[in-house]
Protein backbone atom coordinates (compact mmCIF):
# COMPACT_ATOMS: atom_id res chain seq x y z
CA UNK A 1 0.00 0.00 0.00
CA UNK A 2 3.10 2.05 -0.27
CA UNK A 3 1.82 3.87 -3.65
CA UNK A 4 -1.17 5.74 -1.53
CA UNK A 5 1.82 7.84 -0.40
CA UNK A 6 3.23 8.17 -3.85
CA UNK A 7 2.98 12.22 -5.48
CA UNK A 8 3.36 10.26 -8.78
CA UNK A 9 0.34 7.74 -8.40
CA UNK A 10 -2.46 10.77 -7.31
CA UNK A 11 -1.13 12.57 -10.11
CA UNK A 12 -2.00 10.24 -12.52
CA UNK A 13 -5.31 9.47 -10.45
CA UNK A 14 -6.06 13.19 -10.99
CA UNK A 15 -5.34 13.52 -14.72
CA UNK A 16 -7.58 10.47 -15.08
CA UNK A 17 -10.11 12.11 -13.68
CA UNK A 18 -9.79 15.07 -15.22
CA UNK A 19 -9.48 13.23 -18.35
CA UNK A 20 -12.87 11.57 -18.04
CA UNK A 21 -14.64 14.87 -16.92
CA UNK A 22 -13.51 16.23 -20.38
CA UNK A 23 -14.27 13.34 -22.22
CA UNK A 24 -17.41 11.85 -20.13
CA UNK A 25 -19.59 14.62 -21.40
CA UNK A 26 -20.20 12.53 -24.60
CA UNK A 27 -20.47 9.43 -22.49
CA UNK A 28 -23.41 11.28 -20.22
CA UNK A 29 -25.12 12.12 -23.65
CA UNK A 30 -24.92 8.74 -25.06
CA UNK A 31 -26.00 6.99 -21.57
CA UNK A 32 -29.15 9.49 -20.86
CA UNK A 33 -30.14 8.78 -24.89
CA UNK A 34 -30.07 4.90 -24.17
CA UNK A 35 -32.09 5.44 -21.29
CA UNK A 36 -34.37 7.55 -21.52
CA UNK A 37 -37.57 5.62 -22.35
CA UNK A 38 -36.69 3.50 -19.53
CA UNK A 39 -39.22 4.10 -16.16
CA UNK A 40 -38.70 6.26 -13.73
CA UNK A 41 -38.14 3.71 -11.42
CA UNK A 42 -35.47 1.63 -13.87
CA UNK A 43 -33.60 4.76 -15.32
CA UNK A 44 -31.11 4.93 -12.06
CA UNK A 45 -30.53 1.37 -12.47
CA UNK A 46 -29.56 1.43 -16.52
CA UNK A 47 -27.42 4.28 -15.89
CA UNK A 48 -25.41 2.45 -13.15
CA UNK A 49 -25.21 -0.95 -14.87
CA UNK A 50 -24.37 0.55 -18.34
CA UNK A 51 -21.86 3.13 -16.74
CA UNK A 52 -20.26 -0.15 -14.80
CA UNK A 53 -20.34 -2.37 -17.76
CA UNK A 54 -18.49 0.64 -19.39
CA UNK A 55 -15.99 1.04 -17.21
CA UNK A 56 -15.01 -2.68 -17.31
CA UNK A 57 -14.66 -2.86 -20.74
CA UNK A 58 -12.46 0.50 -20.98
CA UNK A 59 -10.37 -1.00 -18.45
CA UNK A 60 -9.91 -3.73 -20.79
CA UNK A 61 -9.39 -1.64 -23.70
CA UNK A 62 -6.32 0.00 -21.89
CA UNK A 63 -4.22 -3.46 -22.44
CA UNK A 64 -4.21 -2.90 -26.31
CA UNK A 65 -4.28 1.34 -26.27
CA UNK A 66 -1.23 1.70 -28.36
CA UNK A 67 -2.29 -1.20 -31.20
CA UNK A 68 -6.33 -0.02 -31.30
CA UNK A 69 -4.13 3.54 -32.26
CA UNK A 70 -1.99 2.25 -35.22
CA UNK A 71 -4.64 -0.40 -36.37
CA UNK A 72 -6.14 0.69 -39.45
CA UNK A 73 -9.83 0.65 -40.48
CA UNK A 74 -10.89 0.07 -36.83
CA UNK A 75 -11.75 3.73 -36.33
CA UNK A 76 -13.54 3.72 -39.82
CA UNK A 77 -15.85 0.52 -38.35
CA UNK A 78 -16.33 2.62 -35.13
CA UNK A 79 -17.35 5.73 -36.63
CA UNK A 80 -20.19 3.59 -39.09
CA UNK A 81 -21.05 2.09 -35.90
CA UNK A 82 -21.68 5.09 -33.91
CA UNK A 83 -23.31 6.84 -36.83
CA UNK A 84 -25.84 3.70 -36.60
CA UNK A 85 -26.84 4.39 -32.59
CA UNK A 86 -26.79 7.95 -33.08
CA UNK A 87 -29.86 7.16 -35.89
CA UNK A 88 -31.39 4.35 -33.81
CA UNK A 89 -31.49 6.70 -30.79
CA UNK A 90 -33.35 9.86 -33.17
CA UNK A 91 -36.00 7.36 -34.07
CA UNK A 92 -39.66 7.02 -32.27
CA UNK A 93 -40.04 4.07 -30.19
CA UNK A 94 -41.45 1.61 -32.22
CA UNK A 95 -44.86 1.00 -30.21
CA UNK A 96 -45.90 -2.65 -31.73
CA UNK A 97 -42.15 -3.91 -31.26
CA UNK A 98 -42.18 -2.62 -27.55
CA UNK A 99 -45.73 -3.85 -26.57
CA UNK A 100 -44.85 -7.24 -25.71
CA UNK A 101 -41.37 -6.35 -23.89
CA UNK A 102 -41.01 -6.24 -20.28
CA UNK A 103 -39.61 -3.92 -18.63
CA UNK A 104 -36.09 -5.28 -17.50
CA UNK A 105 -36.01 -6.17 -21.11
CA UNK A 106 -36.07 -2.51 -22.32
CA UNK A 107 -33.56 -2.09 -19.21
CA UNK A 108 -30.84 -4.50 -20.71
CA UNK A 109 -31.35 -2.90 -23.93
CA UNK A 110 -29.88 0.27 -22.84
CA UNK A 111 -27.37 -0.94 -20.75
CA UNK A 112 -26.38 -2.81 -23.77
CA UNK A 113 -26.51 0.41 -26.10
CA UNK A 114 -24.56 2.33 -23.59
CA UNK A 115 -21.53 -0.39 -23.34
CA UNK A 116 -21.24 -0.38 -27.14
CA UNK A 117 -21.63 3.15 -27.50
CA UNK A 118 -18.94 3.41 -24.86
CA UNK A 119 -16.47 0.65 -26.01
CA UNK A 120 -16.65 2.73 -29.66
CA UNK A 121 -15.89 6.37 -28.40
CA UNK A 122 -13.26 5.12 -26.00
CA UNK A 123 -10.84 4.27 -29.06
CA UNK A 124 -9.08 7.53 -28.76
CA UNK A 125 -9.88 7.72 -24.61
CA UNK A 126 -8.47 5.00 -23.47
CA UNK A 127 -5.21 6.62 -25.40
CA UNK A 128 -5.02 9.81 -22.89
CA UNK A 129 -5.85 7.42 -20.03
CA UNK A 130 -3.00 5.18 -20.62
CA UNK A 131 -0.66 8.05 -21.29
CA UNK A 132 -1.64 10.11 -18.11
CA UNK A 133 -0.95 6.22 -16.22
CA UNK A 134 2.67 6.25 -17.13
CA UNK A 135 4.33 8.57 -14.52
CA UNK A 136 2.93 6.33 -11.68
CA UNK A 137 5.84 3.32 -12.72
CA UNK A 138 4.63 0.43 -14.27
CA UNK A 139 3.79 -2.17 -11.36
CA UNK A 140 0.83 0.60 -10.13
CA UNK A 141 -0.10 1.15 -13.65
CA UNK A 142 -3.22 -1.10 -14.34
CA UNK A 143 -4.16 -0.18 -10.23
CA UNK A 144 -3.90 3.63 -11.35
CA UNK A 145 -6.45 3.29 -14.36
CA UNK A 146 -8.33 0.94 -12.74
CA UNK A 147 -9.00 3.64 -9.55
CA UNK A 148 -9.22 6.42 -11.42
CA UNK A 149 -11.84 4.75 -13.75
CA UNK A 150 -13.75 3.46 -10.68
CA UNK A 151 -13.36 7.31 -8.89
CA UNK A 152 -15.45 8.55 -12.06
CA UNK A 153 -18.13 6.32 -11.78
CA UNK A 154 -20.26 8.63 -10.08
CA UNK A 155 -19.42 11.85 -12.03
CA UNK A 156 -20.62 10.10 -15.23
CA UNK A 157 -23.94 8.88 -13.52
CA UNK A 158 -24.91 12.15 -11.99
CA UNK A 159 -23.93 13.74 -15.44
CA UNK A 160 -26.70 11.59 -16.96
CA UNK A 161 -29.05 11.89 -14.76
CA UNK A 162 -28.89 15.46 -15.74
CA UNK A 163 -29.06 15.31 -18.96
CA UNK A 164 -32.32 13.18 -18.45
CA UNK A 165 -33.89 15.77 -16.54
CA UNK A 166 -32.96 18.41 -19.32
CA UNK A 167 -34.55 16.26 -21.94
CA UNK A 168 -37.74 16.39 -20.20
CA UNK A 169 -37.88 19.72 -20.37
CA UNK A 170 -35.89 20.08 -23.88
CA UNK A 171 -36.51 17.94 -26.11
CA UNK A 172 -34.62 19.17 -28.60
CA UNK A 173 -31.72 18.35 -26.56
CA UNK A 174 -32.39 14.51 -27.77
CA UNK A 175 -31.74 16.08 -31.40
CA UNK A 176 -28.52 17.50 -30.49
CA UNK A 177 -27.53 14.53 -28.72
CA UNK A 178 -27.93 11.94 -31.88
CA UNK A 179 -25.56 14.86 -33.99
CA UNK A 180 -22.79 14.93 -31.01
CA UNK A 181 -22.49 11.06 -31.88
CA UNK A 182 -22.42 12.09 -35.50
CA UNK A 183 -19.67 14.41 -35.21
CA UNK A 184 -17.74 11.97 -32.90
CA UNK A 185 -17.81 9.81 -35.68
CA UNK A 186 -16.84 12.17 -38.12
CA UNK A 187 -13.93 13.48 -36.47
CA UNK A 188 -12.40 9.68 -35.56
CA UNK A 189 -13.46 8.93 -39.10
CA UNK A 190 -10.67 11.47 -40.51
CA UNK A 191 -7.62 9.79 -37.92
CA UNK A 192 -7.90 6.48 -39.28
CA UNK A 193 -4.48 5.49 -39.91
CA UNK A 194 -5.60 4.24 -43.37
CA UNK A 195 -6.81 7.40 -44.50
CA UNK A 196 -4.51 10.42 -42.64
CA UNK A 197 -2.05 9.69 -46.06
CA UNK A 198 -5.14 10.94 -47.96
CA UNK A 199 -5.33 13.70 -45.98
CA UNK A 200 -3.55 17.46 -44.95
CA UNK A 201 -2.09 16.79 -41.79
CA UNK A 202 -0.02 18.41 -38.63
CA UNK A 203 2.61 16.62 -37.36
CA UNK A 204 2.10 14.09 -34.17
CA UNK A 205 2.41 15.63 -30.63
CA UNK A 206 4.61 13.47 -29.64
CA UNK A 207 7.74 11.62 -31.82
CA UNK A 208 6.52 8.31 -32.09
CA UNK A 209 2.79 9.53 -32.37
CA UNK A 210 0.48 9.65 -35.51
CA UNK A 211 -0.13 12.36 -37.18
CA UNK A 212 -3.50 14.46 -36.87
CA UNK A 213 -5.85 15.88 -39.67
CA UNK A 214 -5.78 19.55 -39.95
CA UNK A 215 -8.48 21.37 -37.82
CA UNK A 216 -10.47 21.97 -41.23
CA UNK A 217 -10.69 18.75 -42.12
CA UNK A 218 -11.93 17.06 -38.48
CA UNK A 219 -14.26 19.49 -38.36
CA UNK A 220 -15.43 19.34 -41.76
CA UNK A 221 -15.38 15.49 -41.05
CA UNK A 222 -17.90 16.09 -37.91
CA UNK A 223 -20.44 18.65 -39.32
CA UNK A 224 -20.75 16.53 -42.35
CA UNK A 225 -21.23 13.19 -40.18
CA UNK A 226 -23.67 15.07 -37.71
CA UNK A 227 -25.85 16.20 -40.42
CA UNK A 228 -25.73 12.68 -42.46
CA UNK A 229 -27.30 11.21 -39.03
CA UNK A 230 -29.75 13.84 -38.91
CA UNK A 231 -30.99 13.48 -42.34
CA UNK A 232 -31.31 9.63 -42.19
CA UNK A 233 -32.95 10.04 -38.86
CA UNK A 234 -35.67 12.05 -40.96
CA UNK A 235 -35.57 10.35 -43.63
CA UNK A 236 -36.32 7.09 -41.93
CA UNK A 237 -39.04 8.53 -39.78
CA UNK A 238 -40.47 9.60 -43.49
CA UNK A 239 -40.71 6.08 -44.08
CA UNK A 240 -42.18 4.74 -41.41
CA UNK A 241 -44.99 7.28 -41.69
CA UNK A 242 -45.56 6.16 -45.14
CA UNK A 243 -45.54 2.72 -44.22
CA UNK A 244 -47.97 3.25 -41.45
CA UNK A 245 -50.34 5.36 -43.18
CA UNK A 246 -50.39 2.90 -46.80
Amino acid sequence: MDFLASTHFWVGVGQIIVIDLVLGGDNAVVIALACRRLPPGLRTRGIVLGTAGAIVLRVVLIFFALALLTLPYLKLVGAALLVWIGIKLLLPEDEHAGSGIRSSDRLWGAVKTVVIADLVMSIDNVIAIAAAAEGAGEEHKMLLVVFGLVVSIPIIVWGSQLVIRLMGRFPAIVTAGGMLLGWIAGVMAVTDPAVLPYLPTTPPARPQGLPEPIDSVRYGAGLAAALLVLALARLFKRRAAADVCG
